[in-house]
């Protein structure tokens, strides 16, 4: 785990990552700038994801995404999703949007995506092997200039093409654990 600045901590609590994207590309002074607002209708900060989001269920899709007035100046959207429980594993990465959008649909395929952690262009769908909760953290960039990046690019170019374009920042924090599997149906109390 890279060392987390204290912005990010403050933001975070405990899914503070300092591996996460948003530790090399966002400050203090773009958390929130111009007002920008990362929200989802599926879950509040800090609350647990639908299973309908993750590989616990079947379809299983990407949760909707809303935000309000970019800052002026916005030029592009972009989203980076990532799990800061288990060293910033890269979900969804998102560009393209523009930023009068304001939203993604639950389950909506976004403009332009890149490579998640498992090397494809989708929505990685948490897959947890234990019952440990994951703190999922969901950054929204405001960017001042359009990414000039094709289809399936990785972390590290949108990454790159990213530096010294984000005029702004939102976080917005999912979790999810496994439900524990019942093993012996005698110990549950019916009544």
């Amino acid at each position: 785990m890279s060392e987390c600045p204290a912005w990010l901590e403050a933001a975070l609590n405990d899914a503070a990552d300092g591996s996460l994207t948003v530790a090399s590309l966002g400050s203090a002074s773009l958390l929130g700038a111009g007002g920008l607002k990362l929200t989802s209708a599926a879950f509040e900060d800090g609350e647990e994801l639908d299973p309908s989001f993750t590989a616990d269920e079947e379809d299983a899709v990407a949760p909707p995404m809303e935000w309000n007035q970019p800052p002026e100046g916005t030029m592009e959207m972009a989203i980076v999703v990532e799990d800061a429980t288990a060293g910033a594993k890269c979900h969804w990465l998102v560009w393209g949007i523009a930023p009068q959008r304001g939203k993604l649909m639950e389950g909506e395929v976004p403009p332009r995506t890149g490579k998640n952690g498992a090397g494809n262009s989708d929505w990685l769908l948490p897959a947890l092997a234990d019952d440990e909760e994951h703190s999922f953290v969901f950054q929204l960039y405001a960017l001042d200039a359009p990414l000039n990046l094709a289809p399936g690019a990785s972390r590290k170019a949108l990454v790159e093409a990213m530096q010294g374009h984000v005029i702004s920042v939102s976080l917005l924090t999912g979790t999810y654990a496994r439900e524990k599997e019942i093993e012996d149906w005698d110990d549950i109390d019916v009544e």
